[in-house]
């Protein structure tokens, strides 16, 4: 299960995204890190640790 942290950033990182038209192709959790995978338009990748921090990879 992701964390409250996680949750409500990935909420905010995919309305900015699709806000921008930016279509959102996978949204999942790595089982191996526990981070908030967030895959978009084929060049955007972005992982959100369980404190909530993001970045792009």
């Amino acid at each position: 299960m992701p964390t409250t942290a996680q949750t409500l950033k990935c909420f905010q990182i995919c309305c900015d995204l699709t806000s921008k038209y930016c279509s959102i192709d996978l949204v999942t959790l790595d089982n191996r890190t526990n981070n908030v995978v967030i895959l978009a338009k084929k060049e955007i990748n972005i992982e959100i640790d369980p404190s909530g921090e993001w970045r792009f990879v």
